[in-house]
């Protein structure tokens, strides 16, 4: 399989979820692969558990200088990007009563300003023809108490996405949001909910979705290769809700 062979593409938040999906199927289609995320420890375990043409780069999305080296080890690796997935992204839980500085600049600083000043890093070096990934979420539609400030953060990138989709449209690049909604991943045990409220809330996430169940990081990974290849030529400018039909309901 060689959708994306010989392709150079940039995956944020790779470490693990989604991201770590992502990369997985992008190896098997060809690509060459930049997996980058902040723990040293989850890096090394992708880097031991992957075959392909792959390098490994420990950079957390919210700080600017680590987005500018994440770029600058890429191009030293690969020379230029054709895919860049920004991926990375967090979602503690705080009711809108007891909402602080911290937990805002933390949200924002990682979902907002880090794929911002990313694509900024790396657009000189994105080949003409190329795409961005951003991954938003279902929260710009459905509302899920607690979530304020993540809602807040995925409806302000996926606003972004829509002026850099106009601003890039001369080079040929296209951009694209995915727009998932409850995924089985890591990010559910970040949420700082102790274990047996995450158990029913995980439930009830479950049964309100038409198809009865969690999504695999693997759907959203293969929605990200359908976006990235010649496959979605076409596609640009859209958020593509991947939710198992519960935003429409």
């Amino acid at each position: 399989m060689s959708k994306l062979k010989n392709k150079v593409a940039v995956i944020t938040g790779a470490n693990s979820g989604i991201g770590l999906a992502t990369a997985k199927l992008f190896l098997e289609e060809g690509a060459k692969v930049v997996i980058s995320g902040r723990r040293q420890e989850a890096l090394n375990e992708v880097a031991e558990n992957l075959e392909g043409d792959f390098i490994t780069v420990l950079a957390d999305s919210s700080k600017p200088e680590d987005n500018a080296k994440l770029i600058k080890e890429t191009t030293n690796a690969f020379g230029t990007i054709d895919i860049l997935f920004l991926n990375a992204g967090i979602a503690p839980v705080s009711p809108v009563t007891e909402i602080n500085e911290d937990h805002y600049n933390d949200i924002f600083n990682t979902n907002v300003k880090g794929p911002i000043l990313t694509t900024k890093e790396a657009l000189p070096y994105l080949n003409d023809g190329g795409t961005v990934l951003f991954t938003g979420s279902i929260v710009k539609q459905k509302v899920f108490d607690g979530f304020g400030v993540y809602s807040a953060s995925k409806g302000a990138l996926r606003a972004y996405a829509k002026v850099l989709t106009s601003e890039v449209k001369s080079r040929g690049i296209r951009v694209n949001t995915i727009a998932p909604g409850p995924i089985d991943t890591p990010i559910y045990g970040k949420l700082g909910l102790p274990e047996d409220v995450l158990e029913e809330n995980a439930k009830g996430f479950a049964s309100m979705v038409p198809l009865g169940r969690f999504g695999a990081s693997e759907e959203i990974a293969r929605t990200a290769l359908f976006l990235a290849s010649d496959d979605a030529s076409y596609i640009n400018g859209i958020d593509l809700v991947v939710d198992g039909g519960l935003s429409q309901i």
